[in-house]
């Protein structure tokens, strides 16, 4: 329980084996006045929507997108804006895995497109492990648009892609507002995405295979992009 948004209720399924999280959890949502059922297994699984539950189900109030607009300035502490741009990621378990990247690498904002892509689900707040109560997520009805109010606040764009015309190592991102952009698996960035960005860097690739699946490129990219950060900013 992050204390983003008000848990309504936890429910438990019946056949848990006793586990000192699992009271962890009972005296949390005692402390916050949180409704706590056990269900049998049966109806328990029929209440959740992903694979492979674990016998506990939290109902919280929906998560409120973040305006782009406050995504823009620097954070309380002076922390310049690191953004994340996902241009059409449909799969569930790949923006779930980059979301919590995000969230670990010290990813200030992100960004979705409203269409045609993956957003919240189920799914991708599993696999995300939580990030999603953490991070601040804009919903947009389009990237380049979005794209261009980032520019003029100053904001950087680097796109990642595997046909990029310089590397993601020789970027000179340290000192300053960036976002990085993601195309979808496969695709790639998006053609008005990708004439939008100040620039396009690939991730070097020394093997025989000439990709990495998108999660682990973001992986890969965001923590670049924080090394150097901290290294500019002494840490």
């Amino acid at each position: 329980m992050a204390g983003t948004r008000r848990t309504r209720e936890v429910i438990f399924a019946g056949d848990l084996d006793h586990a000192p999280i699992l009271d962890d959890i009972i005296d949390l949502a005692d402390e916050q006045k949180v409704t706590i059922r056990e269900l049998s297994r049966s109806k328990f699984e029929s209440m959740t929507r992903t694979d492979g539950a674990q016998g506990v189900l939290a109902m919280a109030q929906p998560l409120r997108p973040t305006p782009l607009e406050d995504l823009l300035d620097p954070e309380r502490d002076g922390t310049l804006p690191f953004l994340l741009l996902l241009d059409g990621i449909t799969d569930p378990g790949n923006l779930g895995a980059i979301l919590r990247t995000a969230e670990c690498a010290g990813v200030t904002g992100v960004v979705l497109p409203r269409h045609r892509a993956a957003h919240i689900t189920p799914t991708v707040t599993k696999t995300a492990a939580g990030a999603i109560e953490h991070l601040r997520i804009a919903v947009v009805g389009g990237l380049p648009a979005a794209m261009k109010t980032l520019a003029q606040s100053g904001i950087w764009t680097v796109g990642l892609d595997a046909g990029g015309d310089r590397s993601l190592f020789d970027l000179p991102v340290a000192d300053e507002p960036v976002a990085l952009a993601l195309g979808a698996e496969g695709p790639g960035l998006s053609r008005l995405v990708r004439e939008r960005c100040d620039t396009v860097a690939s991730i070097p690739m020394a093997g025989v295979l000439d990709s990495l699946n998108v999660s682990n490129a973001a992986a890969v990219a965001v923590y670049e992009i924080t090394r150097r950060r901290l290294e500019a900013s002494g840490e």
